[in-house]
């Protein structure tokens, strides 16, 4: 069995703390009577002395660490249940962003229902539907500064080099008075969110009209020979 200090071996036979057991009782036995100790019950004393220390600084040792090891699992199990709900909290504030996110920008849209509704009211009760041009130019006005706050403004293509990154080309127009590949007609216009195409303006292409068909020169024209039925007789025949 070792001896080195600072050292604790935990194999130790049953049958060696038995001998050493025995051996103590011989010794409390022959204290007792007042018989003398022999060397060898003397060494077998110290033996057993040194491996119950053993023994009992494997034992706290055990104990030391079967504390440290559910102090860790505590630490796992606590570290895991903030994660959880973590993730679970997380999960709720997407969910209110989805469900509540343009909030904000619906609000801003309800004057421009207001102002149809009052302009509707307006013209069915005083009958003056020609003012309500003038109501339906205001609110459409109210909409685009209400949509340019939120990023989305508005351009117009009309007069343009058509740009197919911009445009979107419904058909072909012949017009004289444009030069080829320039937005004749603009059907929709485009929009764009915070400098990102949101949707492309619908319009319609200039090209030049079809050239005339060339006049024909009278000059160049071959006359008819005269049918033989309106060749005139010599005079005298007949």
């Amino acid at each position: 069995m070792g001896s080195e200090t600072g050292k604790f071996s935990a194999d130790i036979g049953e049958d060696v703390i038995a001998a050493a057991l025995e051996s103590v009782e011989k010794q409390r036995e022959a204290a007792a009577t007042g018989a003398e100790l022999s060397p060898e019950a003397d060494a077998s004393a110290a033996e057993l002395a040194a491996s119950r220390a053993r023994v009992e600084a494997l034992e706290a040792r055990e104990k030391e660490l079967s504390t440290q090891v559910d102090q860790e699992r505590e630490r796992t199990l606590r570290a895991m249940a903030d994660l959880d709900n973590a993730r679970k909290r997380s999960q709720r504030e997407r969910e209110e962003v989805v469900r509540y996110g343009l909030e904000r920008v619906l609000k801003d849209l309800l004057p421009v229902i207001d102002n149809l509704d009052r302009a509707l009211e307006l013209g069915e009760r005083t009958g003056n539907w020609e003012g309500l041009a003038d109501g339906v130019r205001m609110t459409r006005k109210l909409l685009e500064d209400t949509l340019a706050r939120q990023g989305l403004k508005a351009f117009s293509a009309r007069g343009k080099v058509f740009d197919p990154h911009q445009h979107e080309a419904m058909g072909y127009e012949e017009r004289a008075d444009l030069p080829p590949n320039t937005v004749s007609t603009e059907v929709l216009r485009g929009f764009t969110l915070h400098d990102r195409l949101a949707r492309p303006a619908l319009v319609m292409v200039a090209r030049p009209p079809p050239a005339p068909a060339a006049a024909t020169d009278p000059s160049t024209e071959v006359a008819e020979p005269a049918s033989p039925s309106s060749e005139t007789q010599p005079p005298g025949e007949g």
